[in-house]
């Protein structure tokens, strides 16, 4: 805590949160300045500066402040309104990490349910069955008719064995001469 003047008693107190998951810790600094009837009446405050907290939390930690100051007047409340903020910022650092927790676990359901649809697929009907088919056999067909032309244009250059012996009447003896060498 920093005194920044006497009169007014007024000073500064840094609260900082318990440290959460991956060390995250969340901040502020309170100033107070004591008035002339303190402990009769509130002192003032104000947050004058934080970190890691959204506007809403700023709103909810004055509030807070606002209701113990309220439950608090005739005592010393200084201690009282310190505790209760550092309550606050340890429940916000919960909050966060629920949040956190939450956000990955809608994360991981997406994911199985972007699974569970890529696996889906169409339920299989009469009709879908029959279109899925012509098509698959007119795939078929046409690998056969490519495979056919390819064999065709091949073979004009290449003669079977039967073509070769009925062009060639002496390849009937070449195996009877070989035999003989």
């Amino acid at each position: 805590w920093t005194v920044l003047s006497e009169k007014p008693t007024t000073f500064t107190i840094t609260v900082t949160s318990e440290a959460g998951e991956n060390d995250e810790t969340v901040q502020t600094t309170l100033k107070f300045t004591y008035r002339e009837k303190y402990p009769d009446e509130t002192p003032l405050y104000e947050i004058v500066s934080q970190e890691n907290l959204d506007d809403n939390d700023v709103m909810d930690i004055i509030k807070l402040l606002e209701q113990q100051a309220e439950e608090n007047l005739g005592m010393v409340m200084i201690f009282t309104l310190v505790s209760a903020v550092q309550e606050k910022l340890n429940e916000i650092v919960d909050q966060i990490k629920t949040r956190r927790e939450e956000e990955k676990k809608q994360k991981e359901r997406e994911a199985e349910e972007e699974e569970k649809q890529r696996f889906h697929g169409t339920p299989v009907t009469i009709e879908n069955f029959l279109n899925w088919k012509a098509k698959f056999d007119a795939e078929l067909l046409e690998i056969k008719r490519k495979k056919m032309k390819e064999e065709e244009q091949a073979g004009k250059n290449k003669l079977s064995g039967k073509q070769l012996f009925e062009m060639d009447h002496n390849l009937d003896t070449s195996d009877i001469q070989f035999l003989e060498e």
